[in-house]
């Protein structure tokens, strides 16, 4: 018996030496545990205090031995339960030390992108399924109520980065530039590209022969669409190619106020604002500028700060909502009001209040919009009679 107790203390050693961990710590870790197991044991609550009692653990044949008042207190047929605990706690420990070994590890690589597998799903992950091999960026390592966690990101910009910076050698190099990005993830994605050296074409270089770069980027992203510009220093050039594809454009830059208006061919206009205004939204975050867009008779259309994500933002919703909505794959207008009726339990779920009034923000999101376009009608309609007038 004292043979095999003894292999016990050897191979717990051997344990300890290959992953870094202090036998004493161990050996207090089951000490502590075999306490708990004997209240269990002697049916005492947890909260309550075993007085004049030792766990006693003898490091040379690995004998574990209850002691009260000096004495040998152990139960009998105590010694199974306390291997089975001894067991449970050496295991636990050698968990936590390769966690803290891996978190180590990550510590130098915050802030690149790694490439792993799917294991296990927390809640709905429409684009990913097990053992799916896909690339994240790793932001932080954070503390949470589990111990020290590794946040990654795919909806990171960063995470466009440094899929350009792998698959374009130039970008990787640093002969290409990624200037600005403007992502909203899982849709639309805006980089702005410079060259650093002469004879470098930043757009071409990242595009690819055949667009093949972006596309392996595209197909990463999982079909995400990305628009490559090339940025420019003079605002209106770089506003004029943020906000492709549109031509036609005319800019006027207020620059103490970080602001452009933009003029519009009608036929371009819904170019320029995109579905749902993205177009625009995001030419705003790459520039940095306030943008307003209008028509060149219509006078329709859409002023964008570039802070907004998502055409649901001019909503004005509570966050719960909003979140609620972007995990549905809901960012429009159009697409929230076509199924509200449907959303009206999960909606009220989250606050008895949220679906009648995500219907009145809608109301007043068509409202707003009618009456800009009333204006706009009336301003075309007098332009329409003074030009009439002159004939």
């Amino acid at each position: 018996m004292s043979q095999t107790k003894s292999e016990f203390m050897l191979a717990l050693n051997q344990i300890c030496a290959e992953r870094g961990i202090d036998p004493k710590i161990v050996i207090d870790a089951i000490k502590q545990a075999i306490m708990a197991a004997l209240k269990r044991d002697l049916g005492l609550a947890e909260e309550e205090t075993l007085v004049g009692y030792t766990v006693k653990v003898n490091q040379d044949t690995g004998a574990i031995e209850v002691i009260k008042d000096g004495k040998d207190a152990t139960p009998a047929g105590f010694g199974r339960i306390a291997a089975q605990v001894a067991k449970q706690v050496i295991m636990q420990r050698v968990r936590e030390a390769e966690k803290d070994a891996i978190i180590a590890d990550y510590q130098d690589k915050i802030g690149t992108l790694v490439t792993g597998m799917v294991l296990r799903f927390d809640g709905t992950n429409e684009f990913y399924r097990l053992n799916q091999r896909i690339a994240v960026y790793i932001k932080e390592i954070r503390d949470t109520y589990k111990g020290q966690a590794i946040i990654v990101s795919r909806s990171a910009p960063e995470l466009v980065q440094e899929l350009f910076s792998r698959e374009v050698p130039e970008v990787g190099a640093g002969s290409v530039k990624i200037v600005a990005i403007a992502r909203e993830a899982g849709h639309r994605t805006k980089i702005a590209v410079q060259s650093t050296e002469d004879g470098v074409d930043p757009v071409g270089s990242c595009v690819g022969q055949k667009g093949v770069r972006v596309q392996a980027v595209i197909n990463e992203l999982n079909g995400e669409k990305i628009d490559i510009v090339e940025y420019s220093t003079n605002i209106v050039e770089f506003v004029k190619a943020a906000l492709a594809p549109s031509e036609g454009l005319s800019v006027t830059v207020d620059e103490a106020k970080r602001k452009v208006t933009v003029t519009v061919p009608d036929d371009q206009l819904s170019l320029a604002i995109g579905r749902g205004g993205q177009n625009a939204r995001l030419a705003a975050k790459l520039t940095k500028f306030k943008i307003d867009i209008k028509g060149e008779t219509t006078k329709e259309g859409l002023s964008v700060t570039g802070a907004e994500e998502f055409e649901i933002d001019q909503l004005g919703l509570g966050s719960k909502v909003r979140n609620t909505l972007l995990d549905l794959k809901i960012t429009t207008v159009k697409e929230l009001e076509a199924k509200l009726e449907s959303l009206k339990t999960s909606l009220e779920e989250l606050d008895p209040r949220a679906f009648v009034e995500t219907g009145k923000a809608i109301a007043r999101f068509h409202k707003k919009k009618d009456m800009a376009k009333e204006e706009a009608e009336k301003v075309a309609r007098y332009l329409a009679e003074r030009e009439a007038e002159s004939k």
